[in-house]
């Protein structure tokens, strides 16, 4: 038959049970190209701009008439260009012929390697394969003892975290298992966006440059997502397709078996029946049959039974693979554990600064860096982060919330798809979130297939992106079940559920849900405190610019009719707490992370104007616990005192958490330019209250009282409080109890006392480790200072006879105002 001619091809694009998963093709490119789902490509991401994430490196370049319809890849993919470096047919060595062909395959894969290139993207400023691959962590055991077994939701840890899963290498994948069998089918299950295309990648590039020369002499590889396939082939007539230059026929290439290894990437994407008359199997190469027994003869190994397959797939199509493979060895990405997680940023950033600087603002967001297991949820931070840091030189006023980055997120998962019928894409998203919504109230983190149905989400095209499948292991009877690829992207739609405008009622297989906003504040408030994500996300929806990004970019309405209700709720809340006759004071962290997420100067005053003291008590600080403090404290008119008790302030990982003290020794003696100590020190010592200070310092502060007792500071903030101490004439108390300011911090305050703007009253500095060198600085601020009216040092025991002597000294003055001295 003619092979050539337009009816003897089909275009996967009208494939039946297609999933959707191909990009639209850039303008300008040949139809014959490969072009793959962008999602498992994250690991390359975009330099300098906001793009997706579609790596060019695997399209090929512009191909001949005769290539253009082959969509494979390895050493069959030749254009133009390549063909000339690419396979020469010469031998080399005592290899003969087919060696000769083996070692050109090879220098053509590692040439192609390195023209990879993200779209749109310039030679200079693109990332290589190399430079950007991050190990994932994968488990031999897909579907089984990660995740939590039950359905219970308590738990933000992405998988990639459980014990059960390690980092492997490319090479690893082909390792003798531990019956001392090599696996010669190998398939490796993912969720969209956990790396599958990367690791295909990987193994092709590592195969091009002799990492696996021992196992195998020719690599194919078949990308099943983009691809357009005849009618009726051997395979023979596959492997000719491929490689046109070939001088060696390819039967003589197919009867060493052993030494072959095919991919086929997306292999979901086929969308042929896996059920074949077994009478109607090929074992012959060059026997031509409908391609769909051609192939299903390859997989069933009555062809070619000694060559090594890789196959690269979904969770949700894995059931049907498994009724027609045979000795295969099933393996799962869990995405990034947490040393990689760090790694990838590092290969991201090209400036180390920058990977530190990003790195650290996640790594204080729980939220954000637990979901940095997934790949793709890692390009997507980094690709935000990166435009943040431009002209910037930290991220400590990042204007992007955890929510803004969510939806990017999904409009990523979305694009393209379903751009035709809107109305399916919101019917899809409406039964989604509910779904998500009463999984989360019921505790629930997996579904049953019938639920899906009932639904109405066994949509194939978009499922995949949302929901990853759990197949029941062998000897299981039950059905598959579902989960989403995070428990946090559960809790983001769950929130979605509540604020999504819908003409009618959604209903899903759990039963009704009621879009009660109060309802579920209010269960928050008194003891479902797991729904604290849900919520934060929920001020985070309804933001002004949330609802322009989800009409204008997604395609989704948000309605804002329930800012009202969380704006009434945040002030009611803590008017309850707060006892009879005293200050109305906000004492509940989370309080200050939904005015941050929703990110609203106007929200933040109305919801904080009827209360004038914040009082923490216990509470770990991380940047980004900080960082929402800061921007509340700013937007708060009426607070006049500030108490932390017993919190510390974390800027770094805390198993990376620095000593920033300094001796004692290396501060000079008081005198000099005053402030300009303050000055120096503030440039050299990383400050953990720096947020706080500065927040405080604002112009229309009305902050009287500063209480961080037992906040465990240093010396290193003492410059700060100097600061704040100079500049703010209206704070008359602080006290800096049970802390190791030291004396060279003692020093840096008085600097502070000594500035003619301050007006402090009361200074205690209890338990705060000093000796009697301090004594001599704290008399001459006795002697300048003419509003300073207690100072207590007391259970100071380094003071001793010489330190009270020199207090006295200073009590003599004779401007002293000094009233209580202990």
């Amino acid at each position: 038959m003619q092979m050539g001619g337009k009816s003897s091809w089909r275009s996967a694009q009208t494939l039946p049970g297609r999933c959707g998963s191909s990009l639209p093709r850039p303008e300008g490119l040949s139809p014959g190209c490969c072009f793959p789902s962008s999602l498992p490509a994250a690991l390359f991401p975009a330099h300098g701009r906001l793009r997706f994430p579609v790596p060019a490196a695997l399209l090929p370049p512009e191909r001949s008439a005769a290539s253009r319809a082959c969509p494979w890849r390895g050493p069959a993919r030749l254009g133009a260009g390549s063909a000339a470096l690419g396979l020469r047919g010469t031998a080399r060595g005592g290899g003969g012929e087919a060696a000769g062909h083996r070692w050109d395959s090879r220098e053509h894969m590692v040439w192609e390697s390195r023209q990879d290139r993200e779209l749109g993207s310039c030679p200079r400023e693109s990332p290589s394969l190399q430079s950007r691959f991050t190990t994932l962590t994968i488990t031999r055991e897909p579907g089984s003892k990660h995740g939590a077994k039950d359905g219970a939701v308590g738990t933000s840890q992405g998988c990639a975290s459980a014990s059960s899963g390690a980092a492997t290498t490319t090479t690893m994948l082909f390792e003798p298992s531990g019956d001392g069998q090599t696996p010669q089918v190998m398939v490796l299950v993912g969720a969209p966006g956990m790396g599958k295309t990367t690791m295909v990648r990987k193994v092709m590039v590592e195969w091009g440059e002799g990492a696996l020369r021992t196992q195998f002499d020719f690599v194919f590889c078949i990308d099943c997502k983009a691809i357009v396939l005849p009618m009726e082939a051997s395979m023979a007539d596959l492997v000719s397709w491929c490689c046109p230059g070939l001088q060696v026929p390819a039967g003589n290439i197919l009867d060493d078996q052993k030494k072959i290894l095919f991919i086929f990437d997306g292999f979901e994407a086929l969308g042929f029946s896996l059920v074949q008359p077994e009478a109607e199997l090929s074992s012959d190469p060059r026997e031509v049959k409908p391609l769909e027994l051609t192939l299903m003869s390859l997989l069933k190994k009555t062809l070619l039974p000694k060559a090594s397959l890789l196959i690269t797939m979904r969770p949700t199509a894995l059931g049907s693979l498994r009724q027609c493979l045979k000795g295969e060895n099933y393996v799962e990405i869990l995405g990034f554990s947490a040393a990689r997680r760090e790694e990838y940023f590092h290969r991201y950033f090209e400036n180390p600064n920058k990977a530190d600087v990003a790195f650290r603002f996640v790594r204080g967001n729980e939220i954000l860096y637990s979901l940095c297991v997934i790949p793709i949820m890692s390009w997507t931070i980094c690709t935000i982060l990166e435009q943040e840091l431009c002209g910037k030189k930290n991220l400590l006023e990042c204007s992007k919330t955890t929510t803004g980055m969510m939806m990017f997120y999904l409009s990523q998962l979305l694009k393209h798809r379903d751009r035709d019928n809107p109305q399916v894409l919101q019917q899809f998203l409406l039964q989604l979130c509910s779904l998500a919504a009463e999984g989360i109230w019921k505790h629930k983190v997996l579904f049953e297939e019938k639920e899906i149905k009932d639904c109405g989400l066994d949509l194939p095209g978009l499922l995949p992106y949302f929901l990853n499948e759990r197949i029941p292991r062998e000897g299981e009877d039950h059905e598959s079940v579902y989960a989403f690829t995070h428990l946090h992207l559960q809790e983001f739609f769950a929130a979605m559920f509540y604020v999504l405008e819908d003409d009618g009622e959604t209903i899903s297989s759990l039963g009704r849900l009621e879009k009660n906003v109060n309802k579920l504040l209010e269960s928050y408030n008194k003891s479902r405190k797991d729904l604290n994500v849900t919520v934060r996300f929920l001020f985070g929806l309804v933001s002004q610019k949330s609802i322009e990004y989800m009409d204008n970019t997604i395609g989704c309405r948000i309605s804002p009719g329930a800012r009202e209700e969380l704006l009434e709720w945040l002030q009611g809340r803590h008017r309850g707490l707060s006892h009879p006759g005293q200050a109305l004071k906000v004492s509940e962290m989370d309080t200050f992370h939904f005015l941050f997420e929703m990110n609203e100067k106007s929200f933040a005053q109305s919801a904080l104007s009827h209360f004038t003291d914040l009082d923490l008590q216990d509470t770990r600080l991380t940047l980004y616990d900080q960082m929402a403090l800061s921007f509340c404290i700013q937007h708060w008119a009426g607070l006049g005192s500030v108490t932390l008790q017993g919190c510390s302030f974390h800027w770094r990982d805390p198993e990376a958490e620095l000593d920033v003290s300094v001796p004692c020794s290396g501060v000079s003696g008081a005198g000099g330019h005053p402030g300009a100590l303050v000055a120096r020190r503030r440039q050299e010592l990383p400050c953990p209250i720096h947020l706080l200070c500065h927040a405080l310092q604002h112009r229309d502060s009305a902050l009287q009282v500063l209480r961080l007792q037992w906040c465990r500071l240093s010396e290193s903030c003492c410059a700060e409080l100097a600061a704040l101490l100079a500049e703010h004439p209206g704070l008359a108390q602080l006290e800096l109890a049970d802390s190791s300011l030291g004396d060279s911090g003692v020093r840096l305050l008085c600097e502070g006392l000594r500035a003619p703007g301050c007006r402090l009253r009361i200074l205690r500095l209890r338990y705060s480790r000093i000796t009697s060198a301090s004594c001599e600085d704290l008399a001459a601020v006795l002697g300048t200072n003419t509003c300073l009216e207690e100072l207590d040092l007391s259970f100071s025991e380094g003071l001793r006879d010489a330190g009270v002597e020199l207090l006295c000294e200073g009590l003599q003055h004779c401007a002293c105002p000094l009233q209580t001295l202990r």
